[in-house]
Order: C-alpha cells, then sequence, then structure tokens
C-alpha cells in the first residue's frame, strides 16, 4: 500500500473530534485510506447486506459497537444523522468514535449541517500527490501528471487498460451519480459538456458561452457546474481582488481537477503526445494546482487560493494565502527560464499583491532571483513541499 500523507492530518483530527468526515472523489482511496488507518468495524450503506444492519433500528446497531465505526456513503441513510448526533453528545470527548466517507451530495451537507455541526472534522482527500508515489516506485513527474491521481488510473501500465478504466470512470459518474441530481441535460449531453470542459482547462469561464454551445441555459450551466465541483471534478479558482486602480478579471478560472481525466477527454495517451499538445500548458498549471492545493489541505487548512489577472495581461497563476501572507505561483511547462517568466512575479511583490514568488518548471535547477522571487524545478518543489509534513 502507498502510504498517504493525509494519514497524519486523519490521526489529529480524530484525536479532536468525535466524528470524522473523509470527503472525496469516487476512487481516490478514502475507503482504503480509513481501514488502513482506523481500527473498528467497515459499513458501506450502499451494500444491501450492510444498510440492513442499520434499516430496522440505527440506534441499537450503532450501539453494538464500543470502537470505533467506519461508515460509507452514509448518506444512503438520513436518518443516521440525528442518532450520531445523539450518540455523540452522550459522550462528546469520546474522540475518533465515528468516521464518514463519501463525495459532496446535498444529502451528506444536509446531514452534517443539521445534526453534526462543531462535532465533526473533515479531512478532504485527494488523488496520489507527487511525494506519495515518488517515494516508493521512483516515479518520474510526468507519469503521474499524464495517468492522473486516481490509485488505480495510475498503477496500471497498459495503456489500453488506463483508457478503459477512464472510460469505465467518466461514463459511471454521468449514468449514475449525475442522474440522481434531476440536471436538464442528457447523459450525451453531459458527455459533450465534459469535453467542452477539458478545452477549457485552465481559461476564464463563461457560463454563457458554454450554454450557447450545448443548447442550454445559463443557469443549467451554473447548476451542472455545482454539481461536478461538488463531487471533486472541477475547481473554479476564483480571482483574487486587490484596489490597485487597475481593471482586474472577476471571473473564476476552471479547470478539470485530475490530469488523467483531463488528459483522456483530450485524446492524449502517452507522454510524447502529452508534451506535443498544444494543450500542455494548460494541463501542466491545473495539475501544480491540484497538487500544491492538496498539499496546503494537509499543511494549511485554512489557506485559500486565487489567480491574479488585469485586463492588461499581468497575471499569476496562483495565490496562496496563509492568514496575512501571500505566496505567488507561475507554472512553466518548459525546461529552461527566462526574465520575462517571472516579471508578472516581481510586479506582484512590488503591488503588494503577494509577499513571495515562485516559478516552478520543468527544468533541474533551482536558483534564486531576488530576495522574494525563486526558481524551482516541479518534482523538486513537490518533494520539498512533501518533506515538510514530517
Amino acid at each position: 500500500m502507498i502510504k498517504r500523507k493525509a494519514e497524519v492530518r486523519l490521526s489529529k483530527l480524530a484525536e479532536q473530534f468525535p466524528a470524522v468526515l473523509i470527503l472525496g472523489p469516487r476512487q481516490c482511496g478514502k475507503t482504503t485510506l480509513a481501514r488502513h488507518c482506523v481500527r473498528g468495524q467497515y459499513f458501506d450503506l450502499e451494500k444491501p447486506s450492510d444498510a440492513q444492519i442499520f434499516s430496522d433500528d440505527i440506534e441499537f446497531a450503532l450501539r453494538r459497537f464500543p470502537g470505533s465505526v467506519i461508515i460509507d456513503e452514509a448518506q444512503v441513510i438520513p436518518a443516521i444523522f440525528p442518532v450520531l448526533r445523539a450518540l455523540i453528545d452522550e459522550s462528546r470527548h469520546k474522540y475518533g468514535r465515528f468516521f464518514l466517507l463519501g463525495s459532496v451530495s446535498p444529502e451528506l451537507i444536509k446531514g452534517i449541517s443539521e445534526s453534526l455541526a462543531g462535532r465533526v472534522g473533515i479531512l478532504d482527500l485527494t488523488g496520489f500527490l507527487f511525494g506519495e508515489v515518488a517515494e516508493l516506485r521512483n516515479v518520474e513527474l510526468v507519469s503521474l501528471w499524464l495517468r492522473g491521481g486516481f490509485p488505480d488510473a495510475f498503477l496500471i501500465r497498459d495503456m489500453e487498460k488506463w483508457q478503459a478504466w477512464q472510460e469505465n470512470y467518466v461514463r459511471t459518474f454521468i449514468e449514475r451519480d449525475v442522474v440522481r441530481h434531476g440536471l436538464k441535460i442528457s447523459s450525451l449531453e453531459m458527455r459533450r459538456f465534459m469535453g467542452m470542459l477539458a478545452h477549457c482547462h485552465g481559461g476564464i469561464l463563461n457560463a454563457s458561452s458554454l450554454g450557447r454551445s450545448l443548447g442550454a441555459s445559463y443557469h443549467t450551466v451554473q447548476h451542472v457546474l455545482d454539481v461536478l465541483e461538488g463531487y471533486f471534478l472541477i475547481r473554479r479558482l476564483t480571482p483574487y481582488h486587490v484596489n490597485l486602480g487597475k481593471r482586474l478579471v472577476k471571473a473564476p478560472k476552471i479547470y478539470l481537477r485530475d490530469s488523467g481525466i483531463l488528459h483522456y477527454l483530450l485524446g492524449v495517451g502517452d507522454p510524447e503526445q502529452l508534451l506535443q499538445s498544444p494543450a500542455r500548458g494548460n494541463s501542466f498549471e491545473g495539475f501544480m494546482i491540484e497538487q500544491i492545493a492538496s498539499l496546503e489541505t494537509i499543511q494549511h487548512p485554512g489557506s485559500r487560493l486565487y489567480y491574479f489577472r488585469t485586463h492588461a495581461g499581468a497575471e499569476i497563476d496562483l495565490i496562496v494565502e496563509r492568514g496575512a501572507r501571500r505566496i505567488g505561483y507561475e507554472f512553466k511547462c518548459a525546461y529552461s527560464a527566462t526574465g520575462r517568466d517571472w516579471a508578472h512575479l516581481k510586479a506582484g511583490v512590488a503591488e503588494g499583491v503577494i509577499h513571495q514568488g515562485v516559478l516552478v518548471y520543468l527544468g533541474e535547477k533551482t536558483f534564486s532571483v531576488s530576495d522574494t522571487i525563486s526558481v524551482v524545478p516541479a518534482g523538486s518543489f513537490l518533494l520539498d513541499e512533501t518533506e515538510k509534513q514530517r
């Protein structure tokens, strides 16, 4: 088993809260993480034989297990949340008692917010981090970037089987999960929409334009985006606003969060195709943003993520705000870097938008441009950031 960096965060939450909620996309390893780290009974409520245990008397069933209980897809039985609240309040300082797993869904969020607010710690789990797979398998960065972070997809060595896995994942999501939300588009239209998002990856979101291309209303597109974001499939990166006397872009940028799904939808299937693809720059940017976002979730849970762009064209790909401190990142999918590549970072520091700037590229040398600007190789950067968790 590949050791996950989220294990440390999970242990800390279990020492502080009676219940812990592990959120993440399907197949990202939530169940594996919970069963590896938690000694207790496991139940998947989408499995009829497990759901039957709780169907008649939820309280009686939960009281039978004095130790920790792992409940997967808890939203299948909404009545379980008030019972969990009552049992937690009986022994408020009995921490790490219940572990709930699931993707974001209206039923799950409603159950948590109405019954377990203040009683549950939340861990967001993503696909593999580079620091997790590099340690065990001596994997190059481009391999994770190409295949994506879902464990099953990453570990497949045959590309035809990788493509079959991606197709099954996308199709299952469309035909199983999306249909639950009563969206006003068909499965075929949803597939087209995801392909459209792949080609918009890394660009400014224009929901009206997407709606016209799809033949759907602006509100329908926004609803679909909300669902996709809730299932951790897309990220809408909001702009950072600061009063500089300049006209700033205020629309979010759109990304498919898993690079493997992105490449599958774009028809990219091997490292050579990836590095020759016209989408490689935006793909690399999105991959690095997700890696950094995942690390921030573990190391600095309160961090906020933004991008910055003026109408004149000045841009910072990612701003990580940790309290009062802001770090800006530029990503360059190339093996060399010049002054033009970090010019926007220097301007951002000079104007007070950021306090520190980092240019991340595919080269091999690390060097400082100034006291506040540095240039680092992508692989080394991610390994160093992972090492800070120890």
